[in-house]
């Protein structure tokens, strides 16, 4: 086992040949974005508020929320008319955790695939090719991650809208005001959201375009062996 580091070390040839193929230059496009989706949406904070009207006197309310999306865990204060030294404690509503960890999950795990399978690719594609088995497994690989990226962008897709309809303003205003007394203020910023979502979508048209051409590695998509002629029994 002490030797196995030194021997992979010896093994290792750098050749950045296969980032000029489809293969390595869509998995570079894969390592890309699959940072920038869990980055995205792990990094997020944001705030929402409205302003609420107190015996003529106009006061914002602000709640602040981010990742992982469990709302009940963030709360703010209500002003109390009655007794403003005393305001009300708010909590927002629901959790939408499960779908933004999932698709962060994927984005990590994504990352660390594509950073060990290029480090395969450029330093050993003597090895990745030398068998049918490294093609085999990374295609099989490669279409699962493509699947859990169809899942996950979805999840989370559904899982923003919900997250946006939950922290807007007015539909805030609906829960916690009565009589008129509250006017929206600020709105969330979702861009950085929506572009982690966009992402999700990216990396499923990478991955499951990177199918194709890991299958065409594979012997299921030629033959292990050139085919030989019966006449002359010369290779064709």
């Amino acid at each position: 086992m002490a030797g196995l580091p030194q021997q992979m070390m010896s093994g290792f040839k750098l050749d950045l040949g296969p980032l000029k193929e489809p293969l390595g230059f869509i998995r570079v496009l894969e390592w890309v974005f699959s940072i920038f989706a869990f980055a995205t949406t792990a990094g997020y904070t944001g705030s929402t508020g409205f302003n609420v009207k107190c015996k003529q006197e106009s006061l914002p309310v602000v709640a602040h929320f981010g990742y992982p999306f469990r709302l009940p865990s963030y709360g703010y204060e209500f002003p109390n008319c009655t007794n403003p030294d005393v305001p009300e404690k708010m909590l927002l509503q629901n959790d939408y955790s499960s779908s933004a960890e999932f698709f962060v999950s994927i984005g990590v795990l994504g990352f660390l695939y594509c950073t060990i399978t290029l480090v395969l690719y450029l330093g050993y594609q003597h090895v990745y090719r030398e068998t049918s088995r490294g093609p085999v497994i990374d295609l099989v690989l490669t279409a699962a991650f493509t699947f859990m990226w169809l899942v996950s962008s979805s999840a989370w897709g559904k899982g923003l809208t919900d997250v946006k309809w939950m922290t807007n303003p007015v539909n805030l205003i609906d829960t916690v005001c009565k009589n008129d007394e509250c006017n929206s203020g600020q709105f969330p910023a979702m861009g950085r959201l929506n572009a982690s979502v966009i992402s999700g979508f990216l990396n499923l048209i990478l991955w499951g375009g990177n199918c194709w051409f890991i299958y065409k590695e594979t012997p299921f998509h030629k033959p292990i062996n050139p085919p030989v002629s019966v006449e002359d029994g010369t290779e064709q």
